[in-house]
């Protein structure tokens, strides 16, 4: 335990060095990539594109066990929606939820320097979502409960997942969650109080520059009808202000939807990415309510 205390000081200390350094807030650590010994006993995830870029691909986890058909987790994985991260970073958590059961399609999408930004990485997103019913089902068949899709997302992901979630879909599917970890879910309060230059990296400006792109990609000006959301968040955390969920939850509880807010007191951004870690315990436990209740 000392160990572990001890490292994570050093890594906090390492990332605020670097924060000042490149002149934003701390970036998250290295993720390992996804393959390994915890991989689910059937073998390594399958690719399954969903279109024709490089990067519009997802990896479909299935439980080991059990024939199906299984609930459904989208997970999006963040990283300022650049093109440093990708889902490799989403990897572990895949792993675990699918050891409780439910299929995982962790998904991959273009993003800022890499193809994506203004408006790709937000269709892409929702082409993910949708290959559920199209090249996904076509590779699987019956093993998707369609009925039952949860959306999940850290960070930027939380962000897209948010974004998703408020979006028409293919008839076929229905999106009954979404849950948000230290999500980015107002554009233009990120920018104008948290000094995010990754959102105008995505965006292509400034709110004054670019209004209409602010106003169409921010979940909170798009709330979803009919989805239960959870935003989970750290009081520590010094990447996304935990005031962005309170906002967006407060947003949809005036909306009429059911919303839920947990702040955990301690955690910090990069803690969701750990799954040893309280703030991705909560979270699994949220997800995993979700899908075995809401049918």
């Amino acid at each position: 335990m000392r160990h572990r205390r001890l490292r994570r000081v050093l890594v906090a200390g390492l990332l605020t060095l670097a924060a000042l350094v490149v002149g934003y807030g701390p970036s998250e650590p290295e993720a390992p990539a996804a393959t390994g010994p915890g991989l689910p006993t059937g073998g390594a995830p399958m690719r399954i594109d969903y279109g024709p870029a490089p990067d519009t691909f997802g990896q479909l986890y299935l439980p080991a066990a059990g024939r199906g058909p299984f609930p459904v987790v989208v997970l999006v994985h963040g990283g300022g929606w650049s093109q440093y991260r990708n889902l490799s970073e989403a990897a572990p958590q895949a792993v675990a939820l699918a050891a409780h059961g439910v299929a995982v399609w962790n998904v991959e999408y273009r993003r800022v320097h890499g193809g994506g930004g203004w408006p790709a990485t937000l269709h892409d997103v929702r082409d993910a979502v949708n290959a559920l019913a199209g090249p996904v089902r076509d590779r699987v068949g019956a093993a998707l409960d369609l009925g039952r899709v949860h959306l999940a997302g850290h960070s930027a992901g939380g962000h897209l997942a948010a974004w998703v979630a408020a979006q028409p879909l293919d008839p076929a599917l229905r999106v009954r969650s979404a849950t948000l970890m230290a999500a980015v879910l107002d554009l233009d309060f990120a920018v104008r109080n948290g000094r995010d230059r990754f959102v105008r990296g995505l965006l292509g400006g400034a709110p004054e520059e670019v209004p209409g792109r602010y106003h169409f990609a921010s979940p909170i000006e798009h709330l979803p009808e009919g989805v239960a959301v959870t935003a989970v968040h750290g009081d520590a955390d010094r990447v996304v202000s935990p005031d962005q969920s309170r906002r967006y939850i407060a947003a949809a509880e005036r909306a009429g939807e059911r919303a839920e807010l947990r702040i955990l007191r301690g955690s910090g951004h990069a803690d969701f990415i750990d799954t040893t870690s309280l703030a991705w315990q909560t979270a699994q436990a949220v997800i995993l309510g979700y899908a075995a209740t809401l049918r």
